[in-house]
């Protein structure tokens, strides 16, 4: 085992002004967006600083790409690289970006967002959001747990129940005075700057975005969850590359790597390359069908957690499965990563390397919202009806 002492630790990936070399690339044949550096710079000076991030989401979102609409590869290496220097600024800038693509999804223009946005669409148990109409209007009653920086957001995409017994999006102001936030017991070691707490709404008026169940059975629905494991994906190239730059301090010590931590480097190095090819081919694949993928797919059953849906039109592979194949392979290669470079690297960094042992802690977190063999299932069941390639 490759244990590397107190002394003999590199700097973090996210310790150096990140360059060109920064970029996590999901295609080696595509270009660098050089004139990217200064905001990949201002995020890692930015690390652990919300207001600051938050900041620099609202100005990415007006100029980074939407998935789905020819360029989803790009949009997911950015996200990637902004994970590498700093798995908690990937979950300040995920959740704006997707709140933009879903108010143009719904026929909005995302231009005239102001402020920062999230997305709350998950449901907890003893919980319920209620949407009732109101004449000409909409106001939502009850709670939403798991609203992560909803104290610091200015508006967010919230999912409510409907009369007719589904679920539908609404674009709300989350500085209304009928808006509380609840403090979060939030006792985490990982993400500690992005709370999640329950959220409490007393007739909140409410955009509707569509209609029932658009929200799930939209592909931009797969699209952003597969931006999520992007996300995941970027942070295990950050602890990768710690463990790299890891082993070239040790060699200008004069400590060369034996066998095993060059044969570890090596399985990382095909771990993050195979689940990052597989990523640029889905996203060439999302962008290849055009603005021809964004017709509603049908479902049949929409669970309680996250209303992810189970089932969809047979005989054809459709985006929902794509996302669970993307967000298994991502949740896979970033244990693995994480395992073989804790494993090398010992106790030493994760007690001293401030950078290095925050990655780990928000990464573990983050990529826990990964539903393991449930998703699977769900995959089993659609692959069992014919939803799938081979």
């Amino acid at each position: 085992m490759q244990e590397l002492s107190k002394e003999h630790s590199a700097p973090s990936a996210g310790d150096a002004v990140p360059g060109t070399k920064a970029v996590v690339r999901l295609s080696a044949a595509r270009e660098g967006p050089d004139g990217l550096d200064p905001l990949f710079q201002a995020v890692s000076a930015s690390a652990g600083n919300v207001p600051a991030l938050l900041g620099l989401a609202q100005e990415a979102g007006k100029e980074w790409p939407r998935p789905g609409e020819g360029n989803t590869a790009l949009l997911w290496e950015l996200l990637a690289t902004v994970a590498a220097l700093d798995v908690a600024a990937a979950r300040v800038f995920e959740p704006h970006l997707d709140a933009l693509a879903i108010l143009a999804q719904a026929g909005h223009d995302p231009a005239r967002a102001s402020g920062a946005w999230g997305v709350f669409a998950a449901e907890g148990p003893g919980m319920r959001l209620a949407a009732e109409s109101n004449g000409s209007g909409v106001l939502l009653s009850g709670a939403k747990p798991w609203c992560s920086l909803a104290q610091v957001l200015d508006h967010a995409v919230v999912t409510a129940h409907t009369d007719d017994g589904g679920r539908a999006a609404f674009a709300v102001d989350l500085r209304h005075a009928g808006v509380t936030c609840e403090e979060p017991e939030w006792v985490a070691r990982g993400l500690q700057e992005i709370p999640s707490g329950t959220v409490r709404f007393d007739r909140v008026p409410a955009e509707p975005l569509q209609g029932t169940n658009w929200y799930f059975s939209r592909p931009g629905f797969a699209w952003g969850g597969m931006g999520v494991a992007a996300c995941w994906l970027g942070g295990a190239v950050g602890i990768a590359r710690d463990y790299r730059d890891s082993l070239r301090a040790g060699r200008l010590s004069g400590r060369e790597p034996d066998q095993v931590a060059l044969a570890s480097l090596g399985e990382l190095d095909r771990t993050l390359t195979s689940a990052l090819q597989y990523l640029a081919g889905t996203a060439e694949g999302i962008d290849r069908q055009g603005q021809a993928s964004t017709e509603q797919v049908s479902t049949e059953q929409v669970p309680a957690d996250q209303g992810s849906p189970q089932q969809w039109n047979p005989g054809r592979v459709t985006p929902w499965s794509d996302a669970l194949r993307v967000r298994a392979t991502c949740a896979a290669a970033v244990e693995r990563v994480m395992s073989v470079v804790g494993s090398n690297r010992g106790p030493g960094p994760l007690a001293f390397d401030r950078t290095y042992a925050k990655r780990m802690a928000d990464l573990a977190l983050y990529v826990r919202q990964h539903h393991g063999m449930r998703d699977d299932a769900q995959l089993g069941s659609l692959t069992l009806k014919g939803d799938a390639p081979w």
